[in-house]
């Protein structure tokens, strides 16, 4: 992860939140990855990240996404970034096609 992205999300300053839906699919690669998925929840919390779990608001907004992409998991996190709103810190080239707000 870039230093000034690292440093953006240690500032006290921001509330850093992370996604079930992250938890979510690091679940279904966990094998893959080697990381369980209950460690990566239990550091999140640790360092003081806010859990945003995946709502019904957020799933309708999925629904009124335009088909730039059709990954699942990156489709809802998307949606919850536009409903709360908040910034989406990601690298994925996709997420600018989207009326996002991208770090």
């Amino acid at each position: 992860m870039p230093k000034d992205i690292r440093l953006l999300l240690a500032d006290e300053r921001n509330e850093v939140f992370f996604s079930s839906i992250s938890i979510w699919e690091v679940a279904i690669k966990s094998a893959q990855l080697g990381i369980p998925a209950d460690l990566l929840d239990e550091r999140a919390r640790h360092n003081g990240l806010i859990p945003l779990h995946f709502d019904t608001r957020h799933a309708r907004q999925v629904a009124k996404l335009p088909p730039h992409h059709f990954d699942p998991f990156d489709r809802a996190l998307i949606a919850q970034a536009l409903c709360e709103p908040l910034v989406l810190v990601s690298r994925d080239r996709w997420f600018a096609q989207y009326p996002v707000q991208l770090v």
